[in-house]
């Protein structure tokens, strides 16, 4: 059996290298113009040929045999934010700082990157790495799949894998079904007839409209969908007039869906447009409905996750390994590869020892570098579970 974790300790310099880098340097959204750039150094530095794709998106194909083809992604982008963690590292930025992990991501996949290549000759198939860019905002991986990364050579399973501070360091979960919420967020423009409001006999209200819609759409999680379903239908703005004596002719709401079944998903988008135009149109108004992001649940496939977990397991305690864990209230743009092949997520616990646990996108956080090592694991052991039994049909 390979020794995975020797030949990570050979690169364990060149690891914490990468990640102090682009930890002090981050970037924003598609704006990753100097992170490409770095990537694209280090893929070629160890003899690979990068690829651009899309808005400053990354690849790398590695594997010399014929054989399935598994795509590993990882992603680049910070947050617009402060750090304030007091690492001797820490950016200096005061717009950006990666305090979701991404920079650790970044440099886990470079680092099997290395290792890909180190044992290319016993690659049964071909890895594809995807380094991408704007999760943060959603539309990366959209972006990446729009512009062929599942194409040339065409990718038959997926893999994704996040850092996470609220989990104790060097642990791997991750499981079979839905494993994070799908996330669509919506702006209603409803439209009535303004006027004053000693004459609302002459008007159109559309904040009553407005409110009526908000009253209506509470039904659907309540009356239409199954108890055991999670689903969340709310409203977070709501935004009308300027002056207390005048109807305004436009009210505004924005609101999001939250759901770890997609069907269910389906079903309450498809309800949330027909309630609103018909409550708009019983008062004599309109409503138009746009979306700013659509976004599904990441689903994970049984029999890739079973073949990369089963390969990883190998290679760790088995205390160290959660393999039931799913439905966790954040959401990942991986969906749109996950929508499209089977594919898994693998989640990487990275919380220091005695240190308070923070969540994501916390100025504060800190991750366990010694986790990082973990999470190159993850990576390579999986890509290899996958490789040496995916093109079977029983596992």
């Amino acid at each position: 059996m390979q020794d995975y974790k020797k030949l990570i300790e050979k690169y364990e310099k060149d690891l914490i290298r990468n990640r102090r880098y682009l930890h002090q340097h981050p970037e924003l959204g598609f704006d990753l113009d100097h992170t490409v750039q770095y990537v694209k150094e280090e893929l070629t530095a160890m003899g690979c040929k990068p690829i651009d794709i899309g808005d400053h998106g990354g690849a790398a194909v590695i594997g010399k045999k014929e054989g399935r083809c598994i795509l590993l992604r990882s992603d680049m982008d910070a947050l617009p934010m402060k750090e304030e963690s007091g690492l001797p590292f820490s950016c200096t930025y005061d717009s950006a700082a990666h305090t979701c992990g991404h920079d650790t991501h970044t440099a886990m996949l470079l680092t099997a990157a290395r290792i890909f290549k180190e044992i290319e000759d016993e690659l049964p198939g071909k890895v594809k790495l995807l380094f991408q860019p704007a999760e943060e905002i959603g539309y990366g991986c959209r972006n990446m799949v729009e512009n062929g990364i599942l194409e040339n050579p065409k990718v038959d399973a997926a893999f994704g894998a996040h850092i996470m501070s609220c989990f104790p360091k060097e642990t791997v979960l991750y499981g079979t079904g839905s494993l994070s919420t799908g996330a669509d967020l919506f702006t209603i423009t409803v439209h009535g007839k303004g006027g004053h409001g000693s004459v609302p006999h002459t008007t159109i209200d559309p904040i009553n409209i407005a409110c009526h819609i908000v009253l209506n759409l509470q039904t659907v999680n309540s009356r239409e969908i199954d108890a055991q379903e999670m689903a969340v239908l709310d409203f977070g703005s709501i935004n009308a007039g300027s002056a207390g004596n005048a109807i305004p002719e436009t009210a505004v709401l924005k609101g999001n869906i939250r759901t770890f079944n997609n069907d269910v998903r389906r079903q309450i988008k498809k309800r949330v447009s027909e309630i609103t135009e018909q409550t708009a149109a019983m008062f004599g108004g309109s409503a138009q409905i746009e979306y700013s992001l659509e976004m599904g649940a990441v689903v994970t496939d049984t029999m890739v996750t079973a073949l990369c977990g089963n390969e990883i397991k190998k290679h760790m305690d088995a205390a160290k390994v959660n393999d039931h864990i799913l439905k966790l209230p954040f959401s990942e743009d991986f969906s749109y590869i996950s929508d499209l092949v089977p594919s898994t997520f693998f989640l990487i616990g990275a919380c220091p020892e005695n240190s308070e646990v923070l969540t994501q996108h916390n100025p504060r956080i800190i991750f366990d570098e010694e986790s990082m090592k973990t999470g190159v694991l993850v990576y390579v052991a999986g890509a290899m579970g996958y490789l040496k039994e995916g093109g079977k049909e029983k596992i």
